[in-house]
């Protein structure tokens, strides 16, 4: 737990000076940009290794596929492809671990293995024992926005007034997590962008970052190579989307994001070095 208190606490301390960039691995077959690259334990090691050389500040590890129409997987086995892999790279790297599921006992796992951070696409929803394992754990809470399941999301988003309800979800999150016993400065909170959400949504919610940074918790925004992407350069593929991203990264930077969230790390901190001294006043190589 002290472990977890002091990386957390170092996390705190950069929040607010230079926009943090969490690095995506994959542990999974089926995810819809990286699947199968990073399944076996020496590939992610790797992975891992990389991003880290990169810059990333944070990894974000996850062994449960949640792209559209993904369905869950088993508790077992998504626990054999995430453990070792934290469990590796805690041992052998000093840098912050999110694992990113819905299930408590793959929180509770990874967390007791070396993660800090939960990053739960449910704002913790899908496992009513999520928030209390977090709290037990003293860890830090990604809270994200979806609307339906990975499997259902996309059928058909609708919304009245999508930042209204967006926001109005998160602080129900926020309230919940509260009263689970998780401290405030323990909290993130992601809109969801790519889940539930039309081309027009994920637009409206990403011009909007400043009335979810009203909310008064960190922002993460996760853009990356997602379909909304692809849609507006026409039709690309995800491994032809890099430039997009960098443009929905900056612009996210420059609205108020204090996390993003890609595949792409080396490429993402250049970017948000040149976004930070633009808009936080920094100039520091």
């Amino acid at each position: 737990m002290r472990r977890i208190a002091e990386t957390l606490q170092s996390l705190r301390s950069q929040l607010g000076k230079r926009t943090l960039v969490m690095g995506i691995l994959n542990a999974t077959p089926d995810s819809f940009y990286d699947g199968g690259r990073y399944a076996t334990f020496q590939s992610a090691l790797a992975r891992a290794e990389q991003m880290i050389a990169e810059g990333a500040d944070i990894l974000d590890i996850g062994g449960e596929s949640t792209r559209p129409g993904a369905e869950p997987v088993p508790l077992e086995e998504e626990l054999e492809r995430v453990i070792p892999v934290i469990q590796a790279i805690a041992q052998r790297y000093d840098i912050p671990i999110s694992v990113d599921t819905t299930k408590s006992e793959v929180a509770r796992q990874a967390l007791a293995a070396g993660a800090c951070i939960v990053n739960d696409i449910s704002g913790m929803q899908f496992d009513p024992a999520m928030p209390e394992v977090v709290a037990e754990a003293g860890a830090g809470v990604v809270l994200m926005h979806i609307q339906g399941t990975p499997r259902t999301m996309q059928l058909n988003p609708t919304y009245t007034d999508v930042v209204a309800e967006v926001r109005a979800t998160l602080q129900s999150h926020i309230e919940r997590a509260l009263h689970a016993g998780i401290p405030r400065e323990n909290i993130w909170i992601d809109p969801g962008i790519g889940f539930g959400k039309t081309v027009e949504h994920n637009l409206t919610l990403l011009r909007h970052i400043p009335d979810l940074k009203a909310l008064g918790y960190p922002v993460l925004i996760g853009t990356s190579r997602k379909s909304f992407i692809g849609h507006l350069l026409g039709g690309l593929p995800p491994e032809e989307r890099l430039e997009g991203t960098l443009a929905t990264v900056v612009l996210s930077v420059a609205w108020g994001a204090d996390i993003v969230r890609v595949h792409d790390v080396l490429a993402t901190v250049r970017a948000v070095r040149i976004a930070d001294a633009l808009c936080r006043g920094g100039s520091s190589a």
